[in-house]
């Protein structure tokens, strides 16, 4: 049996970037309507069934309490936190399952919560996060409709998506943590709010991808080199002080949050190759992983940063539905 699964994070879009930014809102209705629209896009495709994950907000309940949406919904048989421990178990009782492809809704760290899980399921990664970079915006139905391609097997995997790329944390010759997008190391010794939006906090950057047309650390970077989820190996960059005794050997603008464009000036910058392990500097710091705070570091640990290729699949929406044009898989007759 075809099946779909999806994860919708309520709390996606509502973090401090919001107040210290021009962060956008997505409200919970708005939400609703996205996995509404999803689930008819899935129903016009051979998927046979939804499974999705229970959520403080019922998002996915609500979208199918629709006279439109025919396609079976079942909720993972979970008791939930509403923590991110939701969304890893969420994936990992997927993949167990069977399930043929995953559409999210949030933002990077949504989508890094699944990854920690599983690499496994395809992903049709929806943004209704603050800062995205790896989910995209994309109208619902497309992306039902993209996602019931894959699940169903219709399409060749290889063909429609591309495997990411994930920067690896390992403490002490042990793996910590991983991030699908950026590794910040911040100069703030406690986690704290979590999310980071002020590029005065952060020493350096570790990045999978370089987006000109990104926002945040990754816009900075796309700015030196640009470098998209396809391309080979990452880029790392480390931000210049006023104490720095040299000039730095780059200045470039970008918007480092909503709202927010400004100079960032550049000490170094280096291109990172795949499985080549970068040392970092000992530090009192904390690690931010695709935009929010989650480790701290004395000068006692040993911590590298490792590029590999080896996140979830992501699938590529407009060439999905490309090849099923090109095939015929529209045609009723």
């Amino acid at each position: 049996m075809s099946t779909v699964g999806i994860i919708a994070n309520p709390a996606a879009s509502k973090d401090i970037r919001r107040l210290v930014a021009q962060g956008r809102v997505v409200p919970d209705w708005e939400k609703v309507n996205t996995v509404r629209r999803a689930l008819i896009g899935l129903q016009s495709t051979e998927v046979e069934k939804v499974v999705a994950m229970p959520d403080s907000g019922n998002l996915c309940r609500r979208a199918a309490e629709d006279s439109s949406i025919s396609i079976p919904l079942e909720m993972l048989p979970m008791s939930p936190l509403y923590t991110e421990g939701d969304t890893m178990r969420a994936a990992t009782m997927m993949t167990e399952m069977g399930v043929g492809c995953l559409i999210t809704l949030g933002g990077d760290g949504t989508n890094r919560a699944v990854a920690a899980a599983t690499s496994q399921i395809p992903l049709v990664a929806i943004s209704t996060g603050t800062n995205n970079v790896f989910p995209v915006m994309v109208e619902g139905t497309l992306a039902g409709i993209a996602a019931g391609l894959v699940a169903s097997g219709r399409l060749e995997l290889s063909d429609t998506s591309v495997v990411s790329k994930i920067l690896q944390i390992r403490v002490n010759g042990e793996f910590r943590e991983m991030a699908l997008v950026d590794v910040a190391i911040s100069r703030e010794r406690y986690v704290a709010t979590r999310a980071i939006w002020d590029l005065d906090t952060v020493h350096e950057v570790f990045l999978t991808r370089a987006e000109p047309a990104g926002i945040g650390l990754s816009s900075v970077g796309g700015r030196l080199h640009p470098l998209s989820l396809a391309d080979v190996g990452g880029l790392r960059y480390k931000l210049a002080r006023d104490a720095d005794e040299d000039a730095p050997a780059a200045t470039v603008i970008a918007p480092v949050a909503p709202g927010i464009v400004g100079p960032a000036a550049i000490a170094e910058w280096e291109l990172l190759q795949e499985g080549i392990p970068v040392p970092l500097e000992p530090r009192y710091c904390t690690v931010a992983l695709d935009g929010e705070r989650s480790l701290t570091l004395t000068p006692d640990d040993e911590v590298e940063i490792v590029l590999a290729r080896d996140g979830p699949p992501v699938v590529q929406i407009q060439r999905t539905l490309l090849r099923a044009a090109q095939q015929g898989l529209f045609n009723l007759s």
